[in-house]
Formats: C-alpha cells, structure tokens, sequence
C-alpha cells in the first residue's frame, strides 16, 4: 500500500521522539510504543532545559503552559509549545516544540510533531500528526469504531489490518484540515495535503491534494 509508510508521512527528524519509529514501517506501530517511551526519553532529558513534575511528566522551561491546564502523564511537553487554557492532556502524549495545544484541547496517545497546531475544540486520540500540520476549530480524530472491531487502513480495494481497536488519524507533514471535520478512525492524510471544512474523511488521501469529498479529490500543485 502506497503513501502509508512513516518515511512517506514525515520527517523524523522534526520531533524528539524520532527514536521511537526506528526500525518501523507504519505509524500505527508507533501507538503502542508511546507510553514506555516518553518515560525513556524523559529520564534522559538535559535538567538545564526540562523540569519534571508531577509522575512522569516532562516540561521544558521554554514552553508556555496557562493556568486551568490538566496535564496527566507520561507527558513530554518540548520546547517553545504552548498550551492554552482548559486543554486537557489524558497522558501519553508529545507535544513538539513550537507546537499549540488550544483551549478545551483534548490529547490522548499522540505524538504531536513540532510545529503542530491544534488551537480550538479539538480532539486528538491515538494520533500522530505531522510537522506544522494543523487541524482547524472543532476537527475531531475519531479513534474507536461504532463497533468496537479493530482498525484497518483501507485505500481503495486495498486493506492493512493495524490489529488495534483504537487508532485515530496520521497526518503527513504540512497538512490543513478546515474547521469541523472529522477524521474517522484510520484516516491517513498525507504530506501536504488540505482538506475542506466540514469533511468526513475516511481511508487514505495521497499526498499534495485538495479533498473536497470522497469523490472529488485535486491534485495539487506543491512547490
């Protein structure tokens, strides 16, 4: 299956947690690994720039963290992010530097890359988004199936079991996602990608393209 390789979705190099996808093909192999990794790489963060606090939960000095700011660990929050008032971080979770994490914000098993933006209402679960991707007000990565049966990654006739009942979406590097849209479980989008508001997306959309629906899928031009 094309175009749902971790070297086809992302620059490692642009997280702190490059490490944890060695040795792997598929994002979805990474969902398992988060927890025991954060705490690896926290133990091994320099004291100069990380403080600890709480169990298991790494803050770097530059991040701007506000007021009324739940935080659960294992949690690696890098450098320069910024989580706003009212996000609620259920643990598990990596939040690159530069990134936002918005108000009423919900993270849950992810791996945010740096740059990334999810400033407004959002819900990101068993996720890993790209490098300066960004979900718009109120985009949803829907993570479990109505019925409860296990994920697989489908584009076109072609079907990769992930032998996981809760994933969400993977977002390639550079991708916007318009305002209200939901990601259903297995939803791989990748590198450049946008996507109207308001959209319910499913399966696989190829790199550099413009989602309307599922019938009308643009080629973009992308310098």
């Amino acid at each position: 299956m094309h175009n749902v390789r971790i070297s086809e979705l992302f620059d490692t190099d642009k997280t702190i947690a490059k490490d944890v996808f060695w040795g792997l093909d598929f994002p979805w192999e990474v969902l398992p690994k988060i927890k025991n990794y954060i705490v690896e790489l926290g133990n091994t963060l320099p004291e100069d720039k990380f403080h600890k606090q709480g169990e298991n939960i790494w803050i770097a000095n530059s991040a701007k963290i506000y007021p009324n700011v739940y935080i659960e660990g294992p949690c690696i929050i890098d450098e320069e992010a910024e989580v706003r008032p009212s996000a609620f971080i259920r643990g598990n979770a990596i939040v690159g530097k530069k990134a936002v994490v918005g108000n009423s914000t919900e993270l849950k098993n992810v791996i945010l890359f740096d740059g990334v933006q999810v400033p407004h209402f959002n819900y990101v679960g068993d996720s890993i988004l790209g490098y300066q991707s960004h979900l718009a007000a109120g985009v949803i990565t829907s993570n479990l199936k109505s019925d409860k049966s296990l994920v697989q990654i489908k584009d076109g006739d072609e079907k990769v079991d992930t032998n996981i009942k809760k994933v969400g979406a993977f977002v390639g590097d550079n991708v916007e996602v318009g305002c209200n849209s939901v990601l259903s479980p297995g939803t791989v989008l990748g590198k450049n990608v946008r996507v109207y508001p308001l959209s319910f997306v499913r399966g696989v959309v190829k790199e550099n393209s413009l989602y309307k629906d599922k019938d009308h899928v643009i080629d973009l031009l992308v310098k």
